[in-house]
């Protein structure tokens, strides 16, 4: 199958290490409007400023060549992007706004910025360690205070932490993580939550908690499980806090796919996104809810769950046009966005 290769050159970056986009030439030449309309219609949509690009630590831009993507970068690149209190919290608002503004958004890149994805939590950040002293407390009331009261002042902060990479997993489109450099301890538990994940050959993995002195607690032991198994392999990991390779995580599927080289890494993440966002987004949507619901579900529950989603789902005049798509007839389909969501 045809591709077009376009290269960009990323700020900061020397010439020579260009980022590649891949675009599928038969989806492109055989679509109801012309070839150079969709490429203009992409361009115009790519220079938009995004309505959520309002963050600090975050990129939120749409994506370039491709229509219907945002891309989420994390970008604290002389940190390795570790991610600091403010980070994080802006991690949970952006993807709980993300495919629910009605800007037709039907799939997420996220990446990070520099020479890696996520180095972790920023321990230098004396919030995340200020609910286990708190502030307004004297060291004399420090002390007169009994752990237990101290754990339940602590737990909201950990529930806060665990809400924020929750957010990936329940936004309602497809999360692709292309994944570079090194990705430790916090990047493990937010990357559980994408729904696909890719990296380059030079990823460098690490569920690095036990060797910190603390269990990880906001996501991986419950999540990196049921992605790859709960086998000797899994819990040697959990275990040792050793680092692991691309080709260990490709081999227990942690990532379906290691790009050839690091600089081919989102022009092969853009391969898999341009086929998502070739189907329609009731049809992604749906799919994506009912495997996140069939996972922490029994067979029989998983089954009534998509029945009554279905019921209304199909119920659209997507399915008419996929149809017709699938079956040649019609080109590539045109599918109206999803509605913004309704809000108090």
């Amino acid at each position: 199958m045809p591709y077009l290769f376009l290269c960009r050159n990323v700020e900061g970056e020397p010439a020579s290490s260009s980022h590649g986009v891949l675009l599928n030439l038969d989806m492109l030449l055989s679509a109801q409007e012309p070839t150079n309309d969709i490429m203009s219609s992409v361009i115009m949509e790519a220079s938009k400023k995004h309505p959520l690009d309002t963050f600090t630590h975050l990129r939120i831009t749409y994506h370039e060549s491709l229509p219907h993507v945002t891309h989420v970068k994390l970008n604290r690149p002389r940190k390795r992007n570790a991610i600091n209190a403010l980070m994080w919290r802006e991690i949970g608002e952006a993807f709980r706004q993300i495919g629910t503004i009605g800007d037709g958004t039907r799939c997420v890149l996220l990446s990070g910025s520099g020479k890696g994805f996520c180095g972790g939590i920023d321990i230098t950040d004396e919030k995340f360690f200020s609910g286990i002293s708190p502030d307004n407390s004297s060291d004399d009331d420090e002390s007169s205070i009994d752990m237990a009261r101290k754990a339940l002042a602590f737990k909201p902060q950990i529930s806060e932490m665990q809400a924020a990479f929750t957010a990936l997993e329940e936004c309602p489109v497809p999360v692709v993580a292309a994944i570079h450099g090194a990705c430790v301890g916090a990047g493990i538990d937010m990357t559980c939550c994408a729904d696909v994940r890719i990296c380059s050959p030079n990823t460098v993995f690490s569920i690095r908690e036990a060797r910190l002195g603390l269990a990880a607690d906001v996501g991986t032991l419950q999540r990196f499980p049921k992605l790859v198994g709960f086998g000797s392999r899994v819990r040697e990991l959990c275990f040792t806090g050793e680092d692991f390779s691309s080709e260990d995580a490709l081999n227990i599927g942690f990532v379906s796919r290691i790009s050839k080289s690091e600089s081919q890494l989102l022009g092969e993440a853009n391969q898999i996104i341009s086929k998502i966002i070739a189907n329609s987004p009731v049809a992604v949507t749906v799919t994506k809810s009912s495997l996140n619901y069939s996972r922490d579900h029994t067979v029989r529950e998983g089954l009534d769950h998509v029945a009554l989603t279905n019921s209304a789902a199909l119920i659209s005049e997507d399915l008419v046009k996929s149809f017709m798509m699938t079956s040649g007839g019609g080109g590539a389909a045109e599918f109206a966005p999803l509605q913004p969501h309704s809000r108090l």
